[in-house]
């Protein structure tokens, strides 16, 4: 199992796969590597590198206050530094954005270039809200079936999903026992979004200004309540030569294997080799 320790002692899960252009892929909130399983067998000639956040998917569990976007972007670059990868193409599906933000304000020689995958510089407050309502809290289902059952309506702005692919979710999502499903996390990770909650909201478009000069794409669910159409056109004002796109029956989070998704992946990384 390939881990690495931090520089404040934290042992993270990643893993390093294939051979080609390095690919960091970077997940949402709660969620880890498995955020890419979807795209994985889509990709040809790439180094696909995913990493589990402290607190999540196979890593150790730290301090809840240490579990905050700079630390994990200085993660980021150690598991960088730890693979010897002087320079990567970043991935960053919803919180991973907005990590891949951070890392070009601060390291921005260390990319080749990023992708967003429904995130952006401002964040929609109904989606925030319900962010808010779920994290760090077992899901009130009993067992995978139902949780796949309930997914089509608990899941707002989705439409034209197969069964099979909410049963993969939920089981990606939360683990099943005797009492029911629970999340796979650090349920403290609630108290370090609360807390950052609490506080004004800062300034994300000159993190997303740093972007400038790397190749960049941006894909948004057609239906997302976190990225709103008004942020993703300032976006694209902002940078008009970034690929984007919007992918039809999709909220947060496009998987990343719908055509429109796959597209834009593709050209991007196009841009890249």
């Amino acid at each position: 199992m390939p881990r690495f320790t931090t520089s404040d002692g934290v042992s993270l899960h990643y893993t390093d796969e294939g051979q080609g252009l390095p690919l960091l892929c970077l997940a949402g909130l709660t969620r880890d590597g498995h955020d890419f399983d979807y795209l994985a067998p889509h990709l040809n000639g790439i180094r696909l590198i995913r990493l589990d956040y402290r607190g999540r998917g196979q890593s150790d569990w730290a301090d809840h206050e240490t579990y905050l976007i700079p630390v994990e972007g200085r993660d980021a670059v150690e598991l960088m530094d730890h693979l010897g990868l002087e320079r990567t193409a970043v991935l960053g599906t919803s919180r991973g954005g907005l990590i891949a933000m951070v890392l070009a304000a601060t390291v921005k020689d260390r990319l080749l270039g990023v992708a967003l995958n429904d995130i952006g510089p401002e964040i929609a407050p109904a989606g925030l809200e319900i962010i808010k309502n779920y994290v760090g809290r077992n899901p009130i289902w009993k067992s995978f079936e139902e949780a796949a059952a309930a997914r089509p309506t608990a899941l707002k702005g989705f439409a034209n999903v197969p069964a099979e692919r909410w049963r993969n979710e939920v089981e990606k999502l939360y683990r099943e026992g005797p009492e029911g499903l629970t999340i796979p996390y650090d349920p403290r990770l609630r108290d370090a979004v609360l807390g950052a909650g609490a506080q004004p909201p800062p300034d994300l478009w000159p993190l997303f200004d740093a972007f400038a000069g790397l190749p960049l794409c941006a894909i948004r669910g057609a239906n997302s309540d976190l990225l709103s159409p008004a942020t993703f056109a300032e976006m694209k004002a902002r940078r008009p030569d970034m690929i984007a796109t919007e992918v039809p029956d999709r909220g947060h989070i496009p998987f990343l294997d719908e055509p429109e998704a796959l597209d834009a992946i593709e050209r991007w990384l196009a841009m890249l080799r």
